[in-house]
């Protein structure tokens, strides 16, 4: 696995619209608004089965209905093809 860069970062991102990159990091990041505390954790325990399969997990918090999520590979120091996957599959998981 290695850092996405050059065109090829460019194209993945472009199909990922609603994450910005994080300031200071190789990183995307997201914010998710639910209606209410139990809509936001079940989002969160899909996610949590979706990355835990991948064996690649988010940063993230949650407060009552907000979650942000922030995706990076440790293991590359900076955004991978495994961040964007992961991404487009919590973008699906959201309905967005």
């Amino acid at each position: 696995m290695a850092i996405l860069a050059g065109d090829e970062r460019r194209e993945a991102l472009s199909k990922l619209p609603d994450w910005k990159p994080v300031d200071g990091r190789d990183a995307i990041e997201r914010s998710f608004q639910f209606k209410n505390f139990s809509q936001a954790f079940g989002f969160m325990t899909r996610v949590a089965l979706a990355a835990e399969k991948m064996d690649h997990h988010p940063e993230w918090s949650n407060v009552y209905n907000k979650v942000d999520i922030l995706l990076t590979s440790h293991d590359v120091k900076g955004l991978s093809e495994r961040d964007i996957k992961l991404a487009g599959i919590i973008d699906r998981l959201a309905g967005t």
